[in-house]
């Protein structure tokens, strides 16, 4: 096999776990009611499962980073996968809620290794900054392809048979993943191997799973109750002894200027923004087609499919514009058609037609969340050291993680703030598509890097197959 068929096909195989990760964070979301019921589950427990994986994905994210840093990506890539598939074998089979509940936690821990060490295969597999851009180009619209597969087929796989059976694509793809994962390059850690940093990663992942908690916990008790506020000033706390304990640290974990940089926070407040919007798009479009339009859980799934159709034609187009404009222009139209997609939502009325009224910001919204993931995949990870690209990666997909927990937290508040369910939804939606425009701004003003035409030519080449 060539190197290059051997790249492409390593890639490939990457790809896959990656967009089956985030397949697994919507896993539950369409068929959550039915779940709820065969388990008796309160609001509570609900709350609490339709979070746990999440919660442990983004918490541990920069743990994974810095043991794929420390231990080569194949590796980590091998453990995390082995830990996904059998907690997925468990919910699965699950006789009882605690077993359900601990196992989506422990999915959660696996894919937090997982996500890194495959972003750090990616850098090995395509060692040159031309190549490796036009990967990453392309690996940012993975994860809202894996978001959008994952609420559409969920509701009709569990319609039609059960929701258990939605956890044989995990297990499938970690099969698939063990198999062929000798064939990937057995990289070692490049220069010096870093420390553990086992202080910083325990207070990180105690504050960010806290805090992610306290915003969820929020959509249930509201922003005043103790339940809030107790685990909200009990994660700042931890993660100001995080930020304290960095700077002594001689190898910390996130080394205090790696967010300093101007392009990588944008992008990353691009991301989270990005993730907001669409996260917000099926939770509330779901909960309005099934309890106030009485649509099924497989009707609601169909409902989403030209959201699917057009994230993957705009994803499809997404890595060219990338390599062809820069990233920076790419993001910002990104999150600006984003925002009028959102936009277009938030005019939803009681009697909303699905034709006239969603189907145009379903359409617009995937096409600008597309562009908008890939070029900020290649300003969140570009110019970052070989050895540090587990931290890049786990930086990258902490803010994808925290970006629905925390928008969701927020936007749902202010949509319990009106007097009509329907009111509030559009609320929601307004004021998502007003921070997305926000963050367009605010990607615009970053300085571009200049392109020659002749660079632009070969990165052209570059990403035809």
């Amino acid at each position: 096999m060539s190197v290059a068929k051997a790249g492409r096909s390593g890639f490939a195989l990457l790809g896959v776990v990656q967009a089956v990760l985030i397949f697994t964070i919507m896993i539950l979301t369409v068929p959550l009611p039915l779940v709820a019921r065969e388990f008796g589950l309160g609001p509570s427990g609900v709350l609490l499962l339709s979070a746990a994986y999440g919660l442990s994905f983004s918490s541990l994210l920069l743990l994974g980073g810095r043991l794929t840093d420390r231990h080569g990506g194949r590796r980590i890539l091998r453990s995390g996968l082995l830990l996904l598939g059998g907690a997925s074998i468990a919910c699965a089979l699950a006789p009882d809620y605690p077993v359900l509940l601990a196992s989506r936690f422990v999915q959660g821990a696996g894919a937090a290794l997982t996500a890194p060490a495959a972003v750090a295969l990616v850098r090995v597999l395509h060692p040159e900054p031309a190549a490796y851009r036009r990967a990453m180009a392309t690996w940012g619209g993975l994860s809202v392809l894996g978001a959008t597969v994952g609420s559409v087929v969920s509701g009709a796989v569990a319609a039609a048979v059960s929701w258990r059976w939605l956890f044989t694509v995990p297990v499938l793809a970690v099969l698939l993943g063990l198999a062929r994962s000798a064939a990937l390059p057995a990289a070692a850690p490049l220069g010096r191997r870093p420390a553990l940093d086992l202080r910083g990663a325990v207070l990180a992942t105690a504050g960010v799973c806290t805090g992610s908690y306290a915003l969820v916990a929020s959509a249930e008790h509201g922003w005043r109750a103790p339940e809030v506020l107790a685990p909200l000033a009990a994660a700042l706390a931890l993660l100001l002894a995080f930020a304290g304990a960095e700077r002594r640290t001689a190898d910390p974990l996130l080394p205090p200027g790696f967010l300093a940089d101007r392009r990588r926070a944008a992008a990353l407040a691009a991301v989270m923004a990005t993730a907001a919007g669409t996260a917000l798009t099926f939770v509330l479009l779901s909960l309005y087609l099934q309890q106030l339009r009485g649509w099924s859980a497989a009707g609601t799934s169909a409902a989403f499919l030209p959201y699917a159709a057009a994230l993957l034609l705009a994803g499809r187009l997404a890595g060219p514009l990338v390599l062809r404009y820069g990233p920076v222009p790419v993001t910002a139209g990104g999150l600006a058609a984003a925002a009028g997609g959102l936009g277009l939502l938030a005019g939803l009325a009681p009697g909303s037609h699905y034709a006239t009224a969603l189907l145009p910001g379903l359409l617009l919204l995937p096409a600008g969340a597309a562009a908008s993931f890939a070029g900020a995949a290649v300003l969140a990870t570009g110019g970052v050291a070989p050895e540090r690209t587990g931290l890049a990666a786990g930086v990258f997909n902490t803010a994808m993680e925290l970006g629905p927990t925390a928008g969701l937290a927020v936007l749902m508040a202010l949509a319990a703030t009106r007097p009509s369910v329907v009111g509030g939804y559009a609320a929601a939606f307004a004021a998502a598509a007003a921070g997305l425009a926000l963050t367009a701004l605010a990607v615009a003003g970053l300085p571009r890097t200049t392109i020659t035409a002749s660079e632009r030519t070969t990165r052209i080449k570059e990403f035809t197959p």
